[in-house]
């Protein structure tokens, strides 16, 4: 599997650290519209929303906690003395 590069990393660290918490937000204003329904149906709304933001952004994050590969050829050199 291919590393991730430094601008990844970034990019992702950037959407944890800025969209995120503006989602978040964004989250609590929308469901504040509206007249507080039952804990219940509250709470499958943030759990559905909890995980909605996720799913466009999976791609961004699958890898990246990953330990890094060494590359193809310091695989074939075997140890070095």
């Amino acid at each position: 599997m291919p590393r991730p590069s430094r601008q990844r990393r970034a990019f992702a660290i950037l959407v944890l650290v800025l969209a995120l918490p503006a989602y978040i937000v964004a989250a609590v204003s929308l469901v504040a519209l509206f007249e507080r329904p039952s804990f219940w149906v509250e709470l499958a709304v943030y759990l559905g929303l909890g995980v909605l933001w996720i799913l466009p952004l999976r791609g961004l994050f699958r890898g990246i906690a990953q330990a890094p590969q060494p590359a193809d050829d310091e695989r074939d050199q075997g140890p070095k003395n």
